[in-house]
């Protein structure tokens, strides 16, 4: 018989970057379906705003902070702050992130830096801060959201594949250090999904009839669909399991 507290998450303490749509804020719902309390984040006071209203809606407990994730000191204030608002963090999932398109001829080069900012710097600093509360609790979870652009090259996106591929060899370094103090860092890549980075691509009728070709199942991914894989790396079942980068993206990279 299985073990019903095997994929639990009741009473953990989850912060969620980039909790005000899209992937974010199903993430945010899930956990709290789950019995998770919450801490959603965003780039701006107020920003999570819709998202607290959806997990009070179903009786769930949620708290709010903001930072601007190109900001260092935001970052830092923004990260203590998450960890006064119930004194521990449990599960940190680093899903704030930006993209900005250009040829790569052409791309200006402070675009470039605040997409490696916001993508990457902030990950690595709140990753730090709230390590280091890990390490002292002697356990956690810390689950970080990469891309199909940690595999691949991209067009017109140079910085948020750098960023992606950095996101994926970050993973592995910190789990590389944190594993023997009991804290698991792995990766979800989430494939095509409908949420706000993507507009422009299924906006643009050739590369989406290009993508949906690729995907086996032939459909843009839902966010809700990754609920149940950040379930999994944010519960015990997923506890070796370091530095691994999950797939989700209807069987994309199978082709």
């Amino acid at each position: 018989m299985l073990d019903s507290d095997l994929f639990s998450v009741k009473d953990q303490v989850v912060l969620i970057t980039g909790a005000s749509r899209g992937i974010g804020q199903a993430l945010a719902v899930g956990f709290a379906k789950a019995g998770a309390k919450v801490i959603c984040a965003s780039s701006r006071e107020g920003g999570t705003r819709k998202t607290e209203e959806l997990i009070l809606q179903q009786g769930g407990t949620v708290k709010s902070v903001y930072a601007d994730l190109s900001d260092h000191a935001a970052v830092v204030k923004m990260s203590h702050d998450a960890l006064a608002c119930f004194g521990k963090i449990d599960i940190l999932i680093n899903n704030g992130g930006t993209i900005s398109r250009f040829p790569a001829a052409e791309y200006p080069f402070d675009e470039f830096q605040k997409v490696i900012d916001v993508n990457l710097n902030s990950a690595f600093q709140i990753s730090q801060i709230i390590g280091q509360k890990m390490i002292e609790a002697g356990h956690g979870k810390i689950i970080n959201i990469a891309s199909m652009l940690s595999y691949t090259g991209g067009l017109t996106v140079p910085a948020y594949t750098a960023s992606k591929h950095a996101i994926a060899g970050l993973t592995k370094a910190l789990a590389n250090e944190w594993a023997a103090k009991n804290i698991q860092v792995n990766a979800i890549a989430p494939g095509y999904f409908a949420t706000d980075n993507t507009q422009a691509l299924r906006d643009n009728p050739e590369r989406n009839q290009e993508i949906l070709k690729r995907i086996p199942t032939g459909a843009w991914g839902q966010p809700k669909q990754l609920v149940g894989a950040a379930i999994f790396l944010g519960s015990t079942a997923s506890d070796y399991v370091n530095g691994h980068i999950l797939a989700v993206d209807g069987g994309w990279l199978a082709r």
